[in-house]
C-alpha cells in the first residue's frame, strides 16, 4: 500500500510539470504574435516612401545620375574657365603705334633717351633674329636697323645699359633651344659700334643683369642645360664700357635662381622681381635642338640688395610672374611690369599668359594692379615717354577666352599712364 501511494504522488508531480510547460508555451506565443502583429501594422502604416526607401535598393537610372554627380564634384568632368587666372583690373584706352620691323619672342629692349633699342629674339621657332631695330618715341618711327655681332646670342640675354653704352651678357646661341654662350659685348649707341668684354664665367640663359655702384652684376638664370636654376651672383667694376677689372668677382648668391625676372635699381637698391624655375630643354638626341616640355614652377617672390649686401625679402607680386626681364619701366618712383606668363592652367597644364599691368609703389612698397593690356601677352619689351607706357613684340593669347599662347607679334602699343598714389 506504501509503494502504490508513492507511484501516485510521483505521477501527479509529473503530470502538473507538464501542465505547466504547456501553459508557458502558449503564453510565449501569444506574446510572439502580438509583437509581430504590432509590428507589422507599424510598417505598414509608413508612407509608400518611405517603404521604398527602408524595403529597396534605388532605381539604377538614379544612382548612375548619383555617380554624374559625384564626377562633377571632384572636378573630373567639370571644366574651370580658361580665364581663372586674370585679375580685376581698369581698363584702358590702347592706341596702335607703327608696328616693329619684325615679329620677336624673347628679345631684348634698352630705352635711351626717345629711342627703344629692340635686340634679337626669335622669329619662330626656327628662326632667330641677328640684328637691332631702333624705335623713336618723338616721331613714331622705326629706322636705324644694323647688325649684331655673329658670335653673340640671340634670345635670352641679360642687357643694361648707363645711359650711353649697353652691356649685352651671354644668353642662348641659335634657334629652338640650343646652348648658352659666355660671350659678353658692348654696344656704343653714340656711334652704333660694338666691342668685345670678358665672358662671364659659365654661360647663362636669362640672368638677372644690372649696374650698381659702379658694378656690373650678373645672377641667377637658368644653367647650360637650360632647365635648372642657378643662384651664383657675379659683378665686374665698369665704367665707360670698359672693364676696370681683369675677372668677375663672386658676390652673395640669389636667394632663388631661374630666369625670366625683372632687374631693377632705384634709389641705390637692387630689385629682383618674379621669375621661374625651369624651362624648355633640348629633346635627347635630337640633331636641331628640338625644344621639348619640362616642368617650371612660376613664382612671385621679390627680393631686394641692400647697402650691407644682404637680401631681403619684399612684399610678393599679386600673383607668380614671369618674362619680364625687359617689360618694366620706372616711373614716379614706382615699378611698372607689363605682361608675363604666371602658373599652369590647373587641368590642360598649358602655359597661361598675362594681361595684367603691375605696379610697384617704392614709397608704400605695395603693389596694385593698375590696368588690362589689349591681349595677354608675354617678353614684352617696354618704354615710356611723355606720360605714355609703351610695349612691343612677344607672344600673345589665343583670344579672351584662352590664355595660351599663340602668335608671336611686332606691334606696338601705348596708353597714358596712370599710378595709384
Amino acid at each position: 500500500m506504501v509503494k502504490a501511494a508513492g507511484k501516485q504522488s510521483c505521477g501527479r508531480l509529473v503530470f502538473a510539470s507538464f501542465l505547466a510547460l504547456l501553459a508557458f508555451g502558449l503564453i510565449a506565443d501569444f506574446l510572439w504574435a502580438s509583437s509581430h502583429r504590432f509590428s507589422s501594422s507599424a510598417m505598414l502604416s509608413l508612407p509608400s516612401s518611405v517603404t521604398t526607401v527602408v524595403g529597396k535598393l534605388p532605381p539604377i537610372e538614379k544612382d548612375s545620375s548619383n555617380k554624374k554627380k559625384k564626377k562633377d564634384d571632384n572636378g573630373r568632368e567639370r571644366k574651370l574657365s580658361a580665364t581663372f587666372q586674370d585679375l580685376p583690373a581698369p581698363q584702358l584706352h590702347w592706341e596702335k603705334m607703327s608696328a616693329s620691323p619684325v615679329p620677336r619672342l624673347d628679345g631684348a629692349a634698352i630705352q635711351i633717351r626717345n629711342f627703344l633699342y629692340v635686340f634679337a629674339g626669335y622669329g619662330n621657332i626656327n628662326l632667330v633674329h641677328s640684328h637691332v631695330d631702333v624705335y623713336n618715341f618723338v616721331d613714331n618711327t622705326w629706322g636705324g636697323r644694323f647688325d649684331m655681332p655673329k658670335e653673340m646670342a640671340h634670345s635670352h640675354l641679360g642687357m643694361v645699359t648707363d645711359g650711353r653704352f649697353i652691356y649685352i651678357v651671354t644668353g642662348q646661341y641659335g634657334p629652338q633651344c640650343r646652348g648658352p654662350t659666355a660671350k659678353t659685348f658692348v654696344l656704343d649707341t653714340d656711334t652704333n659700334t660694338w666691342s668685345d668684354f670678358i665672358p662671364l664665367p659659365v654661360p647663362r640663359y636669362a640672368p638677372a643683369t644690372q649696374l650698381w655702384r659702379g658694378r656690373l652684376h650678373v645672377m641667377g638664370g637658368s644653367k647650360e642645360n637650360r632647365h635648372t636654376p642657378g643662384l651664383e651672383h657675379w659683378s665686374i667694376a665698369v665704367k665707360d664700357g670698359k672693364a676696370l677689372e681683369k675677372e668677375w668677382r663672386s658676390e652673395i648668391p640669389i636667394p632663388r635662381g631661374g630666369p625670366h625676372r625683372a632687374c631693377v635699381v632705384v634709389d641705390d637698391r637692387l630689385f629682383v622681381i618674379g621669375g621661374q624655375e625651369g624651362d624648355f630643354m633640348a629633346k635627347p638626341g635630337s640633331p636641331i635642338f628640338k625644344c621639348s616640355r619640362r616642368l617650371e614652377v612660376v613664382f612671385s617672390d621679390v627680393y631686394m640688395l641692400d647697402e650691407e649686401m644682404k637680401w631681403k625679402v619684399m612684399p610678393p607680386m599679386p600673383k607668380p610672374d614671369s618674362h619680364i626681364e625687359f617689360a618694366w619701366k620706372v616711373v614716379n618712383n614706382s615699378i611698372v611690369i607689363v605682361g608675363g606668363t604666371t602658373e599652369k592652367h590647373p587641368e590642360t597644364k598649358k602655359m597661361v599668359l598675362v594681361g595684367e599691368i603691375f605696379q610697384f609703389n617704392l614709397n608704400t612698397m605695395k603693389w596694385y594692379v593698375i590696368g588690362k593690356l589689349p591681349y595677354r601677352v608675354k617678353t614684352t619689351l617696354v618704354g615710356y615717354w611723355d606720360g605714355q607706357l609703351y610695349f612691343t613684340s612677344g607672344q600673345r593669347d589665343k583670344g579672351p577666352d584662352d590664355p595660351g599662347p599663340r602668335k608671336v607679334i611686332a606691334e606696338m602699343w601705348r596708353t597714358k599712364l596712370i599710378l595709384n598714389p
